[in-house]
């Protein structure tokens, strides 16, 4: 069974702001497979957290992955995904349905919640695209 780790992130400046995400895709030997980077327009951090991700997850799927770890810094959506809390937000509903639809594409997704300091890698990613906008 072919296993990835996700780490995301996202962040926006202003929140609302402009954002971005941040996604590293490592395989189960710890091996960078790849990051990822990108400017998504205005938005929350909130937001942003999902849409990393999303595109992290359709980045583990094109890499014919079948179980995924993800590890995010925004404990707000952790505990969304994990049914902890209600989604009353309606584009966080949206996001919400997206992040849902693509996790019945692999046998087993996890979500965990860490702290910024151990997931540098993707806040780093997420930093250099929000810096390079100025």
């Amino acid at each position: 069974m072919k296993r990835v780790i996700l780490y995301t992130d996202g962040g926006a400046r202003g929140n609302p702001g402009p954002a971005a995400i941040g996604i590293v895709v490592m395989d189960d030997k710890n091996e960078v497979l790849m990051e990822i980077g990108k400017y998504i327009g205005e938005g929350t951090n909130n937001e942003a957290e999902y849409h990393a991700l999303i595109e992290g997850l359709t980045a583990a799927h094109q890499k014919e992955a079948e179980v995924v770890d993800c590890y995010l810094d925004s404990e707000f959506v952790v505990n969304q995904l994990k049914g902890v809390y209600k989604v009353k937000n309606e584009r966080m509903q949206v996001l919400w349905e997206k992040a849902k639809a693509i996790e019945k594409k692999f046998k087993k997704v996890s979500y965990t919640h860490i702290v910024r300091s151990k997931n540098k890698e993707a806040d780093r990613i997420v930093n250099q695209v929000l810096d390079s906008l100025k």
